[in-house]
């Protein structure tokens, strides 16, 4: 497991090179909100991640993430908030709804219903992002630019949930152009949601990971996913 020290430099490191480009290029580097993804990390590495000062984290499995909530909760009194950024079945809502700070990953109107759903039962409004394929690859799930627009018109009608933005994949390609311009496309969709929806905070915009982070606060990111850059490698059983 990575050492407390380690840990923490690597943090400081993500913070120091975050606010440095965002004073540079004229942002508030306090708008841009660092999610740590702990998939397939032991809970124990989780906790030590809590004592270097991070407090937010992202999963991409609902089971694997409400084990992680029980433990944690149990082992610090620190508040913590969970990010879910998978792909998220309709069928294991029911595990996160209680405690989810932002789905990230909405994108389709079927799971839409079905979040504010759940937010219904347990009387709280669930914030989401409408997720959106913008690279056009098939192994992406999102909803695609042409059906956003019908997407958000649907969901918006729903009680228990809060569109508070827009979430995107970029390509894990070598090549910056590529993952810049469908960065680039989901700022543009976000301006037209903005038009067509203006009673909606479209606040967010969550893309950029660990090797394209940067390029994504450069091109509108207020929250980046950042995975490999802390923890190292994803440990699979």
């Amino acid at each position: 497991m990575i050492p407390l020290e380690e840990l923490k430099h690597r943090i400081e490191f993500i913070r120091k090179q975050i606010t440095e480009l965002a004073i540079k290029i004229g942002r508030n580097p306090d708008d841009i909100t660092v999610v740590a993804v702990s998939k397939t990390h032991p809970p124990e590495l989780l906790l030590s991640a809590v004592e270097a000062g991070i407090t937010i984290f992202g999963e991409n499995y609902a089971q694997e993430m409400k084990t992680k909530y029980d433990f944690i909760k149990k082992s610090t009194s620190i508040p913590i908030k969970w990010h879910f950024i998978g792909h998220l079945q309709t069928n294991k809502v029911k595990y996160i709804a209680p405690f989810v700070e932002l789905i990230h990953s909405v994108d389709t109107f079927h799971l839409a219903q079905e979040i504010s759903r759940q937010g219904g039962k347990l009387d709280r409004v669930i914030n989401v992002l409408l997720q959106v394929n913008t690279s056009g690859e098939m192994s992406k799930f999102g909803c695609s630019p042409e059906d956003i627009l019908k997407l958000c018109e649907d969901s918006v009608k729903l009680k228990n949930i809060r569109i508070i933005g827009l979430m995107t994949i970029g390509s894990f390609s070598e090549d910056e152009t590529i993952y810049r311009r469908e960065f680039k496309l989901l700022a543009e969709i976000r301006k037209k949601l903005i038009e067509k929806f203006p009673e909606i905070d479209w606040k967010h915009l969550s893309m950029g990971m660990s090797h394209d982070y940067l390029a994504a606060i450069e091109e509108g990111a207020t929250i980046v996913r950042i995975g490999t850059a802390l923890f190292g490698e994803r440990q699979y059983s």
